[in-house]
């Protein structure tokens, strides 16, 4: 049985140990050592990555997945070590105080809701970006912004010592903790005191203070309760960074102040749609004017410059009430055109399966009414429609 020390000390970067077994898996060399710090995946935490060291040398066999298997803890691992071998075990920490920060504010958040709400955490994953928790029931807006004012109130005012037990059987009777499913034998109770207690096998900080800030991030209803995305201590920081970095352009960008860039981009949208009403009722009156001039011309191919695909069905649409045929109208440039192409009772199969032969591209719709594009010159597409 491996010794685990990253139960009795979290904060373990640096350990000696004895390499013990060692054979060759799908993945590397699978490593097992009589003592380790790095944290096998288990309980929705992550494995711990980082390297092994023999005599002290910088030849680094590198660590790269950790695994729990029949009470062993197995190393996987880019290069092979004789068993008896004696090695440094060096933990990747940035990776681990992550994992730590995510894991720890991802207990407080889901404590306090049980505390507050009476909600039950029953999916949990810890992602490369950010983390999730599914409960079991909905909450309003106004308790999701409860939920993160109080887990950083928590973090900054209470910062009790975690407390980290192994209770016998009948301790652990008396100790009301949060549990997806019913254990047997020794239970790892983690404790943030005034905000959780859970029963939990993962690495933690000292004090909640050190977890340094909860964001959440989004809510969304899942089954019969919500998905929270939130994200602790150093993905929180780096978010809002970003988030600022973004909001300093938009405030650039528009000459607003960065608290009101919110109201100058209300501003631009409704401007912008000033502007499109506008186009589009330069665009109709454009339309008609070429559907008049088209009225009795029978099948037309048309090509109109720098229409997207609702004015190219637009101008189509109204071609075919005056020409009497089918129209075929396109725009682009050579390097390739939209099209929309309309016979009112006709049947375009056969002819959208022939231009796609003939001139690239692809595209679909009704049977009397086709919309795609083609790779072709507005020579090849004139050609084409003249045969």
């Amino acid at each position: 049985m491996t010794e685990k020390l990253y139960e009795q000390n979290a904060f373990l970067v640096k350990f000696e140990a004895r390499v013990t077994s060692c054979a060759k898996g799908k993945k590397g060399f699978e490593i097992v050592l009589n003592r380790t710090a790095f944290y096998p995946e288990g309980g929705g935490q992550p494995f711990d990555t980082g390297r092994l060291e023999v005599d002290g040398t910088r030849d680094k066999v590198k660590v790269l997945e950790v695994h729990s298997r029949d009470g062993e803890i197995v190393h996987t691992c880019n290069h092979p070590l004789e068993p008896g071998t004696a090695v440094t075990g060096i933990i990747d920490w940035d990776r681990r105080f992550d994992l730590m920060q995510q894991h720890s504010g991802e207990h407080i958040v889901s404590g306090l809701a049980h505390y507050l709400w009476g909600c039950e955490n029953v999916g949990f994953h810890m992602g490369a970006e950010v983390v999730t928790i599914d409960f079991d029931r909905p909450l309003t807006e106004e308790q999701f912004a409860t939920l993160e004012k109080t887990a950083n109130w928590h973090l900054w005012q209470v910062d009790l010592p975690v407390k980290i037990t192994c209770p016998s059987p009948g301790e652990l009777e008396q100790i009301q903790y949060r549990s997806k499913k019913a254990l047997t034998g020794q239970v790892r109770i983690v404790e943030f005191p005034g905000a959780d207690c859970c029963a939990c096998c993962g690495t933690h900080v000292n004090y909640p203070s050190q977890v340094g800030l909860v964001k959440l991030l989004s809510m969304q209803r899942f089954r019969e309760g919500v998905r929270i995305e939130l994200v602790c201590g150093g993905r929180a920081f780096r978010y809002l960074s970003r988030c600022m970095e973004q909001n300093a352009q938009v405030s650039r960008f528009l000459s607003a102040k960065v608290f009101e860039t919110g109201g100058a981009v209300a501003k631009l949208l409704a401007k912008n749609e000033e502007l499109k009403a506008r186009v589009m009722s330069l665009e109709e009156s454009r339309f008609s004017a070429l559907a008049a001039q088209y009225t009795g011309a029978g099948d037309v191919v048309l090509f109109e410059d720098g229409l997207p695909p609702d004015a190219l069905r637009r101008l189509c649409d109204a071609v075919l009430h005056t020409c009497g045929g089918r129209c075929a109208c396109f725009s682009g440039n050579d390097g390739g055109y939209k099209y929309a192409i309309g016979q009112p009772g006709g049947d375009l199969r056969d002819l959208a399966k022939e231009m796609r032969q003939a001139l690239g591209g692809g595209g679909g719709g009704k049977l009397d009414f086709v919309q795609g594009s083609v790779q072709a010159s507005r020579e090849e597409i004139e050609a084409f429609f003249q045969e």
